[in-house]
């Protein structure tokens, strides 16, 4: 017997995962650079607005509790905005590019010549935008607050006001909750169907992966519009897209402004049909990604 083959069999499956997850954020540096660079613009961005900030504290004096909350908290949800929209897209072009790129650049050959499956594979590359890229930029968008909270400090009192009601009405730790709730559910479970299908036509596409990802849903929306004269598809698909299970729009729209605890609601989410049917969904797209995966060979 092969004491090589027996090497690798001692292997347990879940390092290998692990080691094949660690592969990835070597190789996919935007995973990090991409939540980074976003950070920094809204670091700069937010520095500048810091010279008025002074005069909208005085004037936020005159406000109700409800707008002066709103008020100082707005730039809060804004770069938490940023950096989940920096997710989505990070993890789509990711996932269009995880199988299709290896394939393209030959790479294929040698990984398929490592002891590791299609499945390890495959599933590495499905965690990396369902749960190692929403906890990086959760990080990331902590790290943002957090700086944005000391430099008004600091800019108020050195204008000699009291930076007090920055720290009551941010309530950073409370939003850093929500904010790590959101991107687990709605970035992470709610969007493994669509990661799952980028995947598929990654595995799948000899060309313009971005092109395959599309069309097909946009074609089954037109038929199904000229065959019933309805849009159930599309909607469907729309509100994936949107976060619609995970209470985004909520986030979105600053409705967790007072009291973002009362928002949470992981027991419905975890209970909510469209949760497991996506996720049902998802395991579909992954198998036929890792069988197709076995037979292609590289562009």
């Amino acid at each position: 017997m092969n004491p090589e083959s027996n090497a690798d069999a001692a292997i347990p499956a879940t390092r290998r995962l692990y080691w094949a997850v660690r592969r990835e954020l070597w190789e996919n540096r935007s995973i990090y650079l991409a939540p980074l660079a976003v950070a920094a613009l809204i670091l700069v961005g937010f520095l500048i607005s810091t010279i008025s900030l002074p005069g909208k504290i005085r004037a936020a004096s005159a406000l109700s509790p409800m707008q002066q909350h709103n008020l100082i908290a707005q730039p809060y949800l804004i770069a938490a905005g940023l950096m989940m929209l920096t997710t989505l897209a990070v993890g789509v072009f990711y996932s269009l590019d995880a199988l299709y790129g290896e394939r393209r650049d030959r790479s294929i050959l040698f990984w398929k010549s490592l002891p590791v499956s299609d499945l390890t594979t495959v599933l590495s590359k499905a965690i990396t935008p369902v749960v190692i890229l929403p906890l990086v930029t959760f990080a990331i968008t902590a790290m943002v607050q957090w700086i944005m909270l000391l430099v008004s400090s600091a800019v108020l009192l050195g204008n000699g006001l009291s930076a007090a009601p920055i720290w009551t009405h941010a309530s950073l730790f409370e939003k850093w909750l929500m904010l790590l709730y959101h991107f687990l559910t709605v970035h992470g479970l709610w969007y493994a169907p669509i990661y799952g299908w980028l995947l598929l036509v990654s595995a799948w596409a000899r060309r313009a992966p971005f092109l395959w990802a599309g069309l097909p849903l946009l074609a089954v929306a037109v038929a199904e519009k000229i065959a019933f004269n309805t849009w159930h598809f599309g909607t469907m698909v729309a509100t994936r897209m949107l976060g619609g299970g995970g209470g985004s729009e909520e986030f979105m729209t600053g409705y967790l402004s007072m009291d973002p605890l009362m928002h949470f609601s992981p027991g419905a989410f975890l209970m909510s049909p469209g949760l497991w049917i996506g996720l049902a969904i998802a395991a579909a797209f992954l198998a036929a990604a890792v069988r197709v995966r076995h037979y292609r060979d590289p562009i």
